[in-house]
């Protein structure tokens, strides 16, 4: 009884790993594509999740992560920008394009970032 416990536990956290690993490589394609769609350049290539938390939705418990990314507009300056994912669903993507001007930019339903029901 012991091994299956100690079983169904490595392949919970495998799952949850490849999940989060997922869900990473999801947040960087989708900055990346906002970037390039807004005519600036991604810096260092990467996200850093900055929230995780759990969120009820119809189909259930999901996982709810918050990503920062930093890009430029023309080289100059830093800026920041977020991508919000419940589950493998893009909720929110923002980008910080000045300093008194924001873009939200709405989910593309042909970006396939709603993969899961």
């Amino acid at each position: 009884m012991e091994n299956l416990i100690a079983n169904l536990l490595l392949l919970l956290l495998g799952w949850a790993w490849l999940d989060a690993l997922r869900a990473r490589e999801m947040a960087i394609g989708l900055a990346r594509r906002a970037c390039a769609k807004s005519g600036v350049q991604l810096l260092d290539q990467a996200v850093a999740l900055r929230r995780l938390s759990l969120r009820w939705t119809r189909q259930g418990v999901r996982v709810h992560r918050r990503y920062r990314f930093e890009f430029s507009e023309e080289g100059i300056g830093r800026r920041q920008g977020h991508v919000i994912l419940t589950g493998l669903r893009l909720e929110s993507l923002t980008l910080d394009m000045s300093e008194h001007l924001s873009q939200h930019l709405a989910p593309d339903p042909d970006s396939g970032a709603e993969q899961r029901p």
